[in-house]
């Protein structure tokens, strides 16, 4: 179930990137992935990939190694304010692990009824799962040799498995130095004279 989301997440990506090429885009910003389940087909799903497609004014590239346009969840302005930074976005990395929780058992299940208790192997389900998508998501970002991933967010969702199946799901923005800043983002004072 894991690879079947992650792949079928992946198609999306692949189709809209495509899209961005026809363009002749440089890259893509403001990545969404959308899931939608329908009830005429509880065992289907389908995937969405929406972006704005952007092209570098003065005619410069900020395509991948690959030569394809780079994807990137940032907003605009989060885009223009990374840019900014001396930084610019490789590839939007994306990491998921669907996990099953154990039932409880039946003794346990009622020596525990009307108590407030931890349950520990929700606990440690949870916290295993979301472990396991942040480090697809950095070993995603390892291979397309970034310097960081920024604008990470992490969901936890049922989709349509029941109450003992979650998928958590990481996405974020790769990101590499692309100039040296050096002085020139320290805020300056700037005085106007007038004589």
């Amino acid at each position: 179930m894991t690879r079947a989301m992650y792949h079928a997440r992946e198609l999306a990506m692949t189709r809209m990137e495509a899209e961005a090429e026809e363009l002749g885009a440089g890259g893509i910003v403001g990545v969404r992935l959308d899931i939608q389940f329908y009830e005429w087909g509880k065992n289907l799903a389908e995937f969405t990939a929406i972006g704005t497609a952007v092209r570098h004014r003065d005619g410069g590239s900020w395509r991948t190694a690959a030569g394809r346009p780079f994807t990137s969840d940032l907003s605009g302005q989060d885009f223009w304010t990374l840019l900014h930074t001396g930084q610019r976005p490789i590839a939007l990395v994306m990491g998921n692990c669907v996990y099953h929780v154990a039932h409880r058992r039946m003794m346990r299940a009622l020596s525990q009824t009307m108590r407030n208790v931890e349950l520990p192997n929700f606990t440690q389900a949870m916290y295993t799962a979301r472990e396991l998508a942040m480090e697809r998501m950095q070993y995603e970002a390892q291979q397309v040799q970034s310097e960081g991933v920024v604008g990470v967010q992490i969901t936890e969702k049922n989709h349509v498995w029941g109450h003992h199946a979650i998928e958590f799901f990481a996405v974020g923005t790769a990101v590499t130095r692309y100039r040296d800043t050096g002085d020139s983002l320290r805020p300056r004072l700037v005085l106007t004279l007038d004589g």
